[in-house]
């Protein structure tokens, strides 16, 4: 038994260590596998912004064209910048010797990112970067301190920094109110994420949009079967409340004799 146990432990340990990000919190995002538009634009912040350093090597081309119903040639012509055919994987061309001594480690790849992370922390994350003029490459991150990774989402998000501004007050996990006015109770925190203004393509709404399609494409990419399974698991469970009354029905025959 004891050995058994810490087998567990010792299993537990990598998700244990992934899902350590500091005392932050993580904002929730409700992910939706059916919104096939979503996960198109997705994909497509993924090639744009995130293939230059980070693969998805168990992935073809091909399975998430058909998956997220784009046409082979339109994918080949807009999300496919290195020369691949529509069979390979989604590798990258960056060898990992020259990223490790360019980023100091060689960046993973992002197939199965969501599952090791989750959805609400790579949310959170990817919105959580913040200019830092003391970091190597100019950016760091609430969620991951000390981030080796450049913040390349800028041009849409915008120059955003450590600042101080208006926040409500909570008090154990509730938010507080004004008893007699209802007004939010706030005070001055200067330790929150500020966007200088004019300095992004995109509104907050908006870039917040666009993170949310980009975390429902890596949810999809880490488990492409989710749904299928989720469908097959529902006619499994009929199927047993089926057979149990007829289990049942045979049990109360063989035993009706049986005093």
């Amino acid at each position: 038994m004891k050995k058994l146990f810490a087998a567990f432990v010792f299993a537990a340990l990598p998700a244990l260590g992934f899902a350590a990000g500091g005392n932050v919190h993580l904002d929730k995002v409700d992910i939706d596998l059916t919104d096939k538009a979503a996960m198109q634009d997705g994909a497509r912040t993924f090639a744009n912004y995130c293939m230059g350093c980070h693969s998805a090597k168990f992935q073809r081309y091909e399975r998430v064209a058909d998956d997220l119903g784009v046409p082979h040639e339109i994918m080949l012509e807009n999300l496919v910048f290195s020369g691949a055919k529509i069979g390979d994987h989604m590798k990258i061309g960056m060898k990992p010797d020259d990223a490790k001594v360019w980023f100091g480690a060689a960046p993973p790849d992002l197939t199965l990112v969501a599952r090791v992370r989750g959805n609400d922390w790579l949310y959170t994350y990817l919105r959580s970067f913040y200019a830092d003029p003391t970091r190597p490459l100019g950016a760091n991150n609430k969620v991951f301190p000390n981030v080796g990774m450049p913040n390349v989402l800028v041009g849409l998000q915008g120059n955003q920094v450590i600042g101080c501004k208006q926040v409500q007050v909570v008090t154990d996990g509730k938010k507080q109110y004004d008893p007699l006015t209802g007004a939010p109770i706030t005070h001055e925190a200067c330790d929150q994420l500020t966007v200088e203004p004019n300095t992004g393509t995109l509104s907050e709404a908006e870039f917040d949009e666009k993170i949310k399609n980009l975390v429902t494409f890596l949810a999809y990419s880490a488990n492409p079967v989710k749904l299928k399974s989720q469908r097959i698991g529902t006619y499994v469970l009929l199927y047993l409340a089926f057979f149990f009354v007829f289990a049942y029905l045979l049990k109360r025959e063989y035993w009706k004799d049986v005093h």
